[in-house]
């Protein structure tokens, strides 16, 4: 145990608490892990913070790797302040989609995304001061986090559509195609009623101030969105769960703000009864042709009950049929299940966010209300067919979690994602043309695509595919749209600017993964075609994403350094 060295006089005020409190007080001097003398300079909390980052551990040296472990045993502050420890954070590893050759697979199926929990998630990390784990990235959520500006609708559908090709700016072989869909925007006032049901973690876990007090400022935020006709209720979960608000009009904030500053948190972590309960409520409340959803906050560490993965995703995939959908709110550090949060959400027919501060709690549920809550189009699925005279190879940036067979596409018992109103998705592919230089070797006894199939689509780079059920519907619809090989590719630096920032978005995100396709291409290099590409920036996001990029770049480069000293 650590020696005190200097006591303020509290000691002679009592007994036990008053010891406690006293040795609470206390400055510690933090026993030396076995080091060589001349270590210089001496260990600061920036440089144990950023031994403690996993992405980077190779590059410590073993003293700084044990000056943290030490502190965190003792739960002390490395130079005043406390390193967050996220080894007990939770997430789901997908391999990398693999490289296709268009002759012998030139089909690509996936579900539509719109989560954007790993971006919020990942911006978090790094202001900690760690590159995030690579699976903590998910590059569909990173690009997708940003509005575009997507022109075109179709009046068939509630869905705009363009896509666009250039040059890619880390493969001088390859170009990027970009497939954006943007879904018609509705006001809030112009939303059916809703039937929400805020359930809430106040576990022990949830007991700090990136827990429920930040759910607490979080909610009472989408309160002062509520209409007379909406509902509310609240439902909490610890050891047990709880009714603690019964469905209260929109109109009564003061009420329901009331039962939101009430909660308080301790107690271990019944996650599966509360869901149980939470559903409960909704079908109490349910309103015929309105809104019915459960926003779920919590730090996704169940602990008490089903805690089970699978069984909690089947909890959540039986419950939607009955048309409550579940959002799942992220909050919390240290021992965050994300993992949890974003399948929870998948299975539910939801999406997910994680909230790291006030800022993003509005962007979420005030900004993005209408996306939030009001679904559009559901099992929404996009499906390319590649044209081997024109392309031989490519590959699909992120949507991992997404993929779907082939077959999938048609049948409409096969689940896929929701887009809410005015959700903007983005999807990018890597395609290398016929006669450039790709990642597979030729094949030896194969018929190489040298000449067009058909006169009529020779110069068509793919077929677009889009398939999407109207909400109340069982029966899915059909767009189809050529992608036609454009007659001179542009550079990167003269394509569009919402095409030129998802690249670098998009470059960001497999650079953090480990750069396996990104070449040469640096995170400096990502910052400055980012920076290029700012424009209007309304809301400051973009600016955002280049300071953490800048910070993801200082924190690499420190890495070496820390092994010198």
């Amino acid at each position: 145990m650590p020696t005190p060295t200097r006591c303020p006089n509290i000691l002679l005020y009592g007994f036990a608490s008053s010891l406690l409190i006293a040795l609470s007080a206390c400055s510690y001097d933090v026993p030396e892990p076995v080091k060589p003398a001349s270590v210089k300079p001496p260990v600061t909390y920036e440089r144990a913070r950023l031994a403690s980052a996993p992405a980077m551990n190779k590059h410590i040296s073993a003293e700084y790797a044990d000056v943290v472990s030490h502190a965190r045993a003792l739960s002390v502050p490395i130079d005043g302040q406390f390193n967050a420890d996220t080894s007990r954070e939770q997430y789901q590893h997908y391999p990398a989609n693999p490289v296709m050759a268009a002759a012998q697979n030139p089909v690509s199926t996936f579900s539509i995304d719109v989560d954007t929990g790993a971006y919020a998630n990942v911006r978090r990390l790094l202001n900690q001061g760690q590159l995030p784990q690579p699976d903590a990235v998910r590059l569909e959520e990173m690009v997708n986090y940003f509005p575009y500006d997507i022109v075109g609708q179709n009046r068939e559908s509630p869905f705009a559509l363009s896509t666009e090709v250039a040059q890619t700016p880390w493969n001088p072989q390859s170009l990027l195609l970009r497939v954006a869909i943007k879904a018609q925007d509705r006001s809030v006032a112009e939303l059916p009623p809703a039937n929400l049901v805020f359930l809430v973690d106040v576990s022990g876990s949830m007991d700090r101030r990136e827990g429920l007090p930040l759910v607490q400022s979080t909610l009472k935020l989408l309160v002062e969105q509520l209409r007379a006709q909406d509902h509310v209720s609240l439902v909490v979960y610890a050891g047990n769960s709880s009714v603690v608000l019964a469905p209260t009009s929109g109109s009564d904030k003061a009420t329901i703000r009331a039962a939101i500053d009430g909660l308080r948190a301790g107690g271990s972590t019944a996650g599966e009864s509360g869901i149980e309960l939470a559903y409960q409520q909704a079908q109490k409340g349910f309103i015929k042709q309105g809104i019915n959803r459960i926003l779920l906050a919590t730090d996704g560490d169940f602990n008490v009950g089903i805690s089970d993965f699978d069984a909690l995703k089947r909890l959540a995939a039986s419950k939607r049929k009955t048309g409550i959908s579940l959002t799942t709110l992220g909050f919390g550090t240290g021992n965050y299940n994300e993992r949890l949060m974003e399948q929870l959400a998948d299975a539910g027919d939801g999406n997910y966010a994680y909230i790291d501060n006030l800022r993003e709690a509005r962007k979420v549920l005030v900004d993005q209300l209408s996306s939030t809550l009001a679904v559009v189009a559901k099992d929404v699925k996009i499906q390319l067919e590649f044209n081997p005279a024109q392309v031989s190879e490519y590959r699909l940036l992120g949507y991992e979690n997404r993929a779907l067979q082939r077959e999938d596409f048609n049948n409409d018992k096969v689940d896929a994602g929701e887009v809410g109103a005015g959700h903007s998705v983005t999807a990018l592919y890597e395609v290398v043309p016929v006669g450039k230089r790709g990642w597979l070797e030729p094949l030896r006894y194969q018929p190489r695509a040298t000449g067009p199939a058909k006169q009529a689509v020779s110069d068509e780079l793919a077929m677009l595919r889009l398939r999407y059920k109207a909400p109340g519907q069982n029966t899915s619809r059909l767009l189809q749209v050529p992608i036609a090989k454009p007659a001179q590719v542009a550079a990167i630096a003269t394509a569009s600017q919402d095409m030129r920032f998802a690249t670098a978005v998009a470059a960001f995100a497999q650079q953090l993964q480990g750069g396996q396709y990104t070449g040469q291409f640096t995170l400096k290099d990502s910052a400055e075609l980012a920076r290029k590409a700012k424009g209007d920036d309304r809301f400051g996001l973009r600016a955002e994403f280049i300071q953490l990029v800048e910070l993801a770049q200082s924190l690499q480069t420190s890495t070496p350094d820390l092994a010198t000293h």
